[in-house]
């Protein structure tokens, strides 16, 4: 199921249903895009007003959840599928349940955003925070054109760069408690960078458990608590 097909069944409708829940994961795939994308912009170039906008907007994200929540349900309750169907709605159930976190986190930097605005000083770890950001912004791009596809094998590549958004997140750390250490006039806003910084990080978590979804998807084995290392012997055949 490299490929899936969702013009197969005789159902038009059917198909129709699996069709409309697939995109609707791609508009809210979308939506949380721009907002962890705005959200950065607030960050970094002190932006208090679209701070706000990427508070404001978490609702639509909610609301898209909440939606595609139900047509998934509806689908259960109406057609009972069974096999790669059924793994498609699964896959979908959780999905937008990570996306609707990472809507969060992007929600969290936005109130950040508002609050660090006032402080337009702009110290060297600020350069750090921008590298997770685009790193974060990078994974979960890749994760949501992995689902879009259905390409396991692009959503297993995006999976391990995860590693990279980590060790990035641990300098950062570091920086920011060395930084707090020479001047503890700056505790209150680094501590506020740190809360961005681990945001970041989470949205990286997330997209990573996006890519697990695909994979289950396309291969039909949970891989969940299965380390890389076994999902790439089992699944792949690659000695990277």
């Amino acid at each position: 199921m490299e490929h899936m097909d969702f013009g197969r069944h005789t159902s038009r409708e059917f198909n129709q249903d699996l069709e409309n829940i697939r995109n609707m994961v791609l508009e809210m795939g979308g939506l949380v895009e721009q907002q962890v994308g705005d959200a950065m912009i607030a960050l970094l170039q002190s932006n208090s007003e679209l701070g706000q906008q990427v508070e404001d907007r978490d609702v639509e994200v909610n609301a898209l959840e909440v939606k595609i929540d139900e047509a998934c349900t509806q689908i259960i309750a109406k057609r009972q599928p069974a096999a790669s169907d059924l793994r498609l709605v699964m896959a979908v159930v959780k999905t937008i349940t990570d996306l609707e976190r990472i809507g969060d986190e992007a929600e969290k930097i936005g109130h950040l955003a508002i609050k660090l605005a006032t402080d337009t000083h702009r110290p060297e770890y600020y350069r750090h925070l921008e590298l997770v950001g685009q790193m974060a912004k990078t994974i979960l791009g890749n994760a949501l054109d992995a689902f879009a596809r259905l390409d396991a094998q692009a959503a297993f590549d995006t999976a391990k760069s995860d590693r990279k958004i980590d060790d990035e997140f641990e300098t950062l750390s570091r920086v920011l408690i060395t930084h707090m250490m020479e001047d503890n006039r700056e505790i209150k806003n680094v501590l506020r960078v740190s809360w961005c910084a681990r945001s970041l990080e989470r949205i990286g978590d997330h997209s990573k458990n996006i890519c697990e979804y695909v994979i289950y998807l396309v291969k039909g084995k949970d891989v969940r608590h299965i380390s890389l290392k076994k999902i790439r012997k089992q699944f792949f055949n690659n000695p990277k």
